[in-house]
C-alpha cells in the first residue's frame, strides 16, 4: 500500500485488506484519464497563483513521462496513489506534495470515469452504426422476399424480410438516440467537487472541465462526488438493448432450425456436433444470448449495490465500475458478430411451401368480404374461419380455397351465400398481393420499404456526423491540454539554457 496515506492517522495495513481492496486490476482502464485530470488541475493551479509556476512545470513534467507507460503494483490501493508516488519520485515532496492540492480522489475516479465512459458511449455508437449499416445493405436485396410475419410464433400475416431487418433497424436506433442523450449527462466535470465540500482555495472549476473537454459542470458538489445515476443509466440503456438485441437473436436461432426452415446461418459462424455430424449449431447466436442476459446482470447487480446507500462517496462505487465495462465490452463484442453474421445469412427459398404458411392472408380475404361485399368484419372473420378450418381438415391449403365453399361459409353466418368471383379470392390469398396493399405507412410495400430504407440511411449518416464531432472535440481538448503542458516545460527549459549561458 502506498506510504502517501499512512504514518499520519494511520499506521501499518495487512498486505490481504490491501489486494481485498484494491482497484488496480481495474484502474489501467482510467489511467491516461487520471493522468491528464492532473494536469489540468495543475495547470489550473499554476494559472490561479495557487502554486507557483516553477512547482507548476517540474509537476506537470513528471506527468508528462508517465505518458509514455506506467505500470501499476499489485500492491497499491489503486492508480490515483500510483500517479502521485511516481510524480513524488520525480520532483520530490516538496514540489510533487501539492499534486492533489484542491483535489481528492472522490472527484478525480468520478471525472476519469466519465472521461472514459464517453470514449466508450461514442464507442457503442459506432458499433450500434456498423450494425444498422449491415441491416440496411442486407435489406436491399430482400425488398420482395416475403417471410411469414408472426405472433404468438404462430405464422400471422406475410411481410418482407426488408421489412423485417428495418425493424431491427428501428430498435437498434432508439438505443442509440438514448447513448446520445445519455452522452449529454455524462459530459458533465466533477472536478472542484473535493471529497465532497469544495475547497478553500479559489480554484476555477470551469478551467478544469474545458481543458478536459467537459461541456459543463457537475454544479454541486456532494452531488458530483455522490452520483452514479450516469453509470446506471448507461447500464440500463444496455440492458434495453440486450432485450433488443436477444429478439433478433433468438428470431435467427428459430428460423434456422429445421421446422422453420426459414433462414441458413454462414457455415463459418455455425458449428457441427461433436458427436451427431448432420447438427449446425447457432453456436455463435447462443453465446449472445448468455452474453446479453450477462449485461442485465451487471444492472441489476449495480442498482443493488447502489441502492441505500449514504450520500457522498463510498467504496462500494469500486465494485461498481467493473460491470459497466464487463457490460460495454460484451455489447460490443456481440454487435459486433452481428454485423459479420448478417452479410452472409441466407433465407431459403422454398420455405414458403409449408402448406400452413399458406393461410397468411386470411385477414386479407376477410378484407375482401367487408370491401366488396358490405360485410360487417367480425362477421367475415367468422366466414374465412369456418373455410379456413375445413381446409386445414381436409389437408389443403389457402390456395384450394374455392368460391363454392366461401359461399357455403357466407351461408353459414348470414343465411344466404354470398357471390365472391374466383378473381378476389386469387388476389386476396396471393402472398405478393398481400404485401404490396399493404401500403400504409410502416408497412411492408414496396414502396413504402424503400421510403423507410431512404430516411435510415440519413439517419445513419446524422449519427455518422454527430460521432466525428464529439471524437474531434475530444481529441482537440487532448492535444489542447498536453500543447499547454508541454508549453510549460518548453518555458522552463528556455530559462535553464539561458541562465547556463
Amino acid at each position: 500500500m502506498s506510504d502517501l496515506l499512512r504514518k499520519g492517522r494511520l499506521t501499518s495495513v495487512r498486505k490481504d485488506v490491501v489486494e481485498f481492496t484494491s482497484s488496480v486490476k481495474d484502474d489501467t482502464r482510467i489511467l491516461r484519464h487520471i493522468i491528464s485530470i492532473n494536469k489540468a488541475h495543475v495547470i489550473m493551479l499554476v494559472e490561479k497563483g495557487i502554486i507557483g509556476r516553477n512547482d507548476g512545470e517540474k509537476i506537470l513534467g513528471a506527468l508528462m513521462k508517465l505518458d509514455k507507460g506506467l505500470v501499476l503494483r499489485p500492491d497499491i490501493e489503486d492508480a490515483h496513489m500510483a500517479v502521485e508516488e511516481k510524480v513524488l519520485e520525480e520532483v520530490g515532496s516538496d514540489v510533487g506534495g501539492n499534486l492533489n492540492l484542491a483535489k481528492s480522489r472522490n472527484d478525480q475516479v468520478a471525472a476519469a470515469i466519465r472521461m472514459n465512459l464517453r470514449e466508450e458511449l461514442l464507442s457503442l455508437i459506432e458499433a450500434v452504426c456498423e450494425l444498422q449499416e449491415a441491416l440496411l445493405l442486407k435489406s436491399q436485396g430482400h425488398l420482395n422476399t416475403i417471410i411469414p410475419g408472426y405472433t404468438h410464433l404462430q405464422p400471422a400475416q406475410p411481410v418482407t424480410f426488408a421489412h423485417y431487418l428495418l425493424a431491427q433497424f428501428d430498435s437498434l436506433q432508439r438505443t442509440l438516440e438514448r447513448f446520445k442523450e445519455a452522452y449529454a449527462r455524462v459530459d458533465l466535470c466533477p472536478m472542484g467537487a473535493g471529497a465532497l465540500a469544495t475547497t478553500s482555495f479559489p480554484i476555477n472549476r470551469e478551467r478544469v472541465a474545458d481543458l478536459l473537454g467537459f461541456a459543463g459542470i457537475l454544479e454541486n458538489s456532494l452531488d458530483a462526488v455522490t452520483t452514479r445515476d450516469f453509470l446506471l443509466e448507461v447500464l440500463a440503456m444496455l440492458s434495453i438493448m440486450a432485450v433488443d438485441v436477444t429478439r433478433l437473436e433468438q428470431d435467427l436461432i428459430v428460423w434456422s432450425t429445421v421446422e422453420f426452415g426459414m433462414i441458413e446461418l454462414p457455415d463459418e459462424l455455425a458449428s457441427s456436433s461433436s458427436i451427431m455430424p448432420q447438427k449446425k449449431n447457432p453456436d455463435v447466436l447462443e453465446a449472445i444470448r448468455a452474453r446479453m442476459s450477462i449485461i442485465i446482470g451487471d444492472y441489476m447487480a449495480s442498482i443493488v449495490a447502489l441502492k441505500a446507500l449514504p450520500s457522498s462517496y463510498n467504496l462500494d462505487f469500486q465494485e461498481i465500475t467493473p460491470r459497466l465495462w464487463g457490460a460495454i465490452d460484451n455489447a460490443k463484442g456481440c454487435l459486433k458478430m452481428f454485423t459479420e453474421i448478417l452479410p452472409n445469412l441466407r433465407v431459403r427459398p422454398d420455405f414458403l411451401d409449408n402448406t400452413a404458411l399458406s393461410f397468411l392472408t386470411s385477414t386479407e380475404l376477410a378484407n375482401i368480404l367487408v370491401r366488396n361485399h358490405k360485410v360487417p368484419f367480425r362477421t367475415a372473420h367468422r366466414i374465412v374461419g369456418f373455410a379456413v378450418r375445413v381446409l386445414i381438415e381436409k389437408g389443403r391449403s389457402l390456395t384450394d380455397l374455392t368460391a363454392e365453399l366461401l359461399s357455403e361459409a357466407s351461408k353459414e353466418f348470414l343465411g344466404s351465400p354470398l357471390d365472391v368471383k374466383v378473381e378476389e379470392i386469387r388476389k386476396a390469398v396471393d402472398l405478393s398481393s398481400f404485401v404490396e396493399s399493404h401500403k400504409v405507412r410502416g408497412g411492408p410495400s414496396e414502396g413504402e420499404v424503400k421510403r423507410m430504407m431512404k430516411a435510415r440511411k440519413t439517419a445513419l449518416a446524422v449519427s455518422g456526423r454527430w460521432v466525428s464531432g464529439k471524437k474531434l472535440r475530444l481529441e482537440e481538448a487532448e492535444r489542447s491540454l498536453n500543447s499547454i503542458a508541454q508549453s510549460y516545460m518548453n518555458a522552463t527549459s528556455e530559462i535553464s539554457q539561458n541562465r547556463n549561458a
